[in-house]
């Protein structure tokens, strides 16, 4: 049996999330109104712009909610994003002008920002994988949203890199929505613990574009391996 899911900081907890069921710990399960799909409840750990998603009941719902091709859109949408990002990234380095475009590997360099781990590989279970992925991208979706607001107040004219940040936020989202009908219609999974990003609220212009630099960089190698992982997991159960 599982044991219920725990914010533990600094540990490897590799399964997390909560099972439905009888013995199922009813405090964490509040009710929040009637919404078009119960997603999973975001255990919130570190301060970032963006929206948790609520669960709406004590269980998911049938198998009603999930499209008939959720299997196939849900690897369209990675492989979307993942040939995008490097593209991404390369136009949020031009955006934001020196020393950025000249000083890359430096003031870029990823290993000092925060992101999920993704310790998951194709030889993990099914189960591991949906939710390693449903972390990555709920983080990112939080992330984007940082970025994006920065650069509609840095570079408010720079009108195809805020255009690739929606976009690639509208992706992200859609996915999320699709990882969830996914999780709670196969494993009944309704609840995740996320991890999110530091906020760059009220940094300075220059430590804003460098976050948003690393944050990028560092999806563009994560998102890389997400794919290559996702690809025989998608494959009716």
């Amino acid at each position: 049996a599982l044991r219920p899911a725990q914010a533990i900081s600094g540990s490897r907890v590799p399964m997390d999330y909560h099972w439905l069921g009888p013995r199922r710990d009813a405090r964490l399960s509040p009710r929040t109104g009637v919404v078009p799909f119960v997603a999973l409840l975001l255990l919130q750990r570190r301060p970032v712009a963006g929206r948790a998603l609520l669960m709406t009941g004590p269980g998911c719902p049938g198998h009603s909610l999930c499209r008939p091709n959720v299997q196939e859109q849900t690897r369209k949408q990675v492989a979307l994003l993942n040939a995008t990002a490097q593209d991404l990234f390369s136009l949020y380095l031009k955006c934001q002008g020196e020393p950025f475009s000249s000083d890359t590997d430096k003031l870029c360099n990823p290993s000092g920002v925060f992101f999920p781990a993704f310790r998951v590989n194709r030889t993990s279970e099914r189960k591991e994988v949906m939710v390693a992925m449903y972390k990555l991208f709920a983080f990112l979706n939080a992330s984007l949203g940082n970025i994006t607001r920065d650069q509609e107040e840095l570079n408010p004219t720079a009108k195809e890199l805020l255009d690739r940040l929606h976009n690639t936020t509208k992706t992200t989202r859609g996915l999320i929505s699709n990882l969830t009908c996914l999780l709670c219609k196969n494993y009944n999974i309704f609840q995740v613990d996320v991890s999110y990003g530091e906020s760059s609220k009220g940094k300075s212009t220059f430590k804003k574009k460098q976050q948003g630099c690393q944050v990028l960089r560092k999806y563009v190698q994560v998102i890389a391996q997400a794919a290559r992982v996702l690809l025989p997991h998608l494959s009716p159960l």
